[in-house]
């Protein structure tokens, strides 16, 4: 058995596993189109920050691909899939067979069209090149904006601060943070940035990158008017999954591309994982594109064991978020933002702004379907079990979770029977 694997993250990482778990002998390649071994993309704002050095970003030893015999093709661009001879097709013309085909190709920066975008100066922040590339102008940088209020461009943000740039934080939305948490949680979040001394502006478009008739960056004029000056800037809006592969070779598409709960895709020797896969998600009960790190992982174990013929349903993607912001821990999962006029939800809430802490519960029926903690995250682990395993919920342990009380005591009988007496 020939596997290909196209792209290399975390989701590929996961198909190694789960093919080699099940298969020790059928050949592997991996194409990854960035010239380094797979690294984990949450660490590029403490490699940013100077918290961490080039060499902790990879989550693997040197020697992993050598140990699972895996044939590695870093700085390698596939341009098409052809499905009718199972073969890729690279930038070089080359021509690569495959039994079976994992599409792992995560997503690429969402980039509005913003006057003056284009020319030097002007960043994302989805991959260590982008750090990278920032990091060798940090010695004459003085002012940076950055476009996106959400989490990855929080993160940049945060990391260029503590390397003594003045920062400014632009988002459309009325305020930081709208999609993974709610107002309250980003009210406390906001209060620690600005702290800290990082402008943030909120309800506010940037309308263009100025430059000057040298096309030298200058700095963003924003559509009220006001002008940031600026030495650097870094839009970070977020990513959209990296489907035209995909919708190239025939394969069913929409916000990602569409898999089975096997993540095979519609044709049944490709598979789809990671960022880029519309699968299933625990919590909304449907399928969706849920760009979260650990469930990469999962989703390219289930495709490895999969592809590798041990056929087996993955369990489902869970949304999480799970970041300080100067030093103020915070953990979102699940539907933490249940529409405001639903009568199928309760929602528990304790605030306390001078202890900085938050603890938002959100129950459909039976069950905790999200929350929402800042500051005191210990209990966070328990309250994840309750959504992760859909346990029931009865008036008693309802009362004990709101309370911030949560106990594995609380979990139901039949779950530890299952644990200790698997079939």
């Amino acid at each position: 058995m020939k596997y290909v694997i196209i792209g290399n993250g975390i989701a590929s990482l996961g198909a190694i596993d789960g093919i080699r778990k099940h298969d020790r002998k059928g050949s592997i390649t991996v194409i990854g189109a960035e010239n380094t071994a797979a690294y984990g993309k949450p660490l590029t704002s403490y490699l940013l920050a100077g918290r961490i050095n080039p060499e902790r970003l990879s989550v693997r030893s040197d020697d992993f691909y050598e140990g699972k015999n895996v044939e590695l093709r870093l700085g390698t661009t596939v341009v098409d899939i052809d499905v009718d001879s199972r073969q890729v097709v690279t930038s070089t013309g080359e021509r690569i067979f495959y039994d079976r085909l994992l599409l792992a190709t995560g997503g690429t920066p969402f980039t509005p069209q913003i006057k003056g975008m284009y020319g030097p100066d002007v960043y994302n922040f989805t991959a260590a090149k982008d750090a990278f590339g920032l990091m060798a102008v940090l010695k004459t940088l003085k002012r940076a904006v950055v476009i996106g209020g959400g989490l990855i461009g929080l993160k940049a943000a945060e990391s260029l601060y503590n390397r003594g740039v003045q920062v400014a934080v632009v988002e459309e939305a009325g305020r930081i943070l709208p999609l993974a948490y709610d107002e309250k949680a980003a009210g406390l979040i906001n209060q620690r940035i600005e702290a800290a001394g990082m402008m943030l502006r909120c309800g506010v478009r940037a309308k263009e990158i100025v430059r000057d008739g040298e096309g030298n960056l200058r700095g963003v004029l924003l559509d009220d008017n006001s002008f940031l000056e600026a030495d650097a800037v870094v839009i970070a809006i977020g990513v959209i999954s990296n489907t035209s592969l995909a919708a190239n070779a025939g394969l069913e598409v929409g916000n990602g591309i569409i898999v089975s709960d096997r993540m095979r895709t519609s044709n049944e020797n490709i598979y789809a994982a990671g960022d880029v896969a519309h699968a299933k998600d625990v919590v909304f009960d449907k399928d969706m594109v849920v760009p979260v790190w650990s469930n990469a992982y999962t989703q390219g174990y289930y495709a490895g064991k999969n592809m590798a013929g041990n056929e087996a349903d993955y369990p489902g993607t869970m949304s999480m978020s799970s970041i300080s912001f100067f030093g103020l821990p915070t953990i979102s999962v699940g539907e933490a933002n249940p529409p405001a006029d639903s009568s199928e939800y309760e929602i528990y809430i304790f605030y306390s702004e001078p202890k900085q802490s938050y603890r938002k519960l959100v129950f459909k029926g039976d069950n905790l379907v999200g929350y929402v903690l800042v500051g005191d995250i210990d209990y966070a682990g328990m309250y994840t079990s309750f959504i992760k395993f859909r346990f029931k919920v009865d008036a008693y342990t309802r009362k004990r979770l709101s309370e911030g009380e949560p106990d594995v005591l609380m979990w139901p009988d039949d779950f530890f029977n299952k644990a200790w007496n698997p079939e």
